[in-house]
């Protein structure tokens, strides 16, 4: 009775299981938060006294078994800042308020996401943009303090490779255009130091004819 039906004949339920998409297996891609032990409480509750006294389960919720991923980076944020601190009360060197910390980890993240996802073009800018900025940001330091430059690279694991210098083609079209360029802007600063010129000796005017009332 339960098969006199042609829909739910045998033969058709096989065609419709042999019709199934074929669903691809997503690549386990490790990620760099993974090397967190799992025990490890998250970032504000770290440092909390209170924390010795509490239940095991408790301790299993703050924990970062059942944290979130942005908790998890917060706590690996933590880690790098350490690695980069000059001394235990340092808050304001340029490595520890600089982005190196936050940008290695959100260049790391959208580089597993892209290995997932290699057509999101949306993140791909962004991690292309967030290691131009990195790029700068450890050129400054090569420039101010090149011992500390060394120490953060080597301590976050950065490979840095210096810009390449710009090159342009002269041309007898270019070379034209930058002298008319060049020409009004010269131009517009002549009126803008007569247009000063002429405020300067108002508010002069001004001052003077103040003085004469208070006299």
């Amino acid at each position: 009775l339960y098969f006199s039906h042609p829909a739910c004949s045998p033969v058709l339920q096989a065609a419709r299981g042999y019709a199934r998409p074929v669903t691809r297996k997503r690549r386990d891609i490790p990620s760099h938060l993974d090397d967190l032990p799992p025990t490890l409480l998250k970032k504000d509750y770290a440092n909390l006294p209170i924390m010795n006294s509490v239940d095991d389960v408790v301790k299993r919720l703050l924990s970062l078994e059942m944290a979130s991923q942005k908790e998890k980076m917060k706590v690996k944020t933590q880690q790098l800042v350490e690695k980069v601190r000059r001394s235990p009360s340092d808050n304001g060197s340029f490595e520890v308020q600089g982005k190196f910390k936050k940008g290695r980890i959100l260049i790391r993240t959208l580089e597993e996401h892209l290995r997932r996802h290699p057509k999101d073009k949306r993140n791909r800018r962004c991690m292309l943009m967030e290691l131009d900025r990195r790029r700068k940001m450890l050129g400054y330091l090569r420039r101010v303090n090149y011992s500390t430059f060394e120490n953060t690279c080597k301590q976050l694991n950065i490979q840095y490779s210096p810009p390449q210098p710009y090159t342009r083609r002269v041309t007898k079209r270019w070379l034209v255009k930058k002298a008319f360029c060049i020409k009004v802007f010269q131009e517009k600063q002549k009126l803008k130091a007569a247009e000063r010129l002429k405020q300067r000796r108002e508010w002069q005017a001004r001052a003077r004819a103040a003085r004469a009332q208070q006299e």
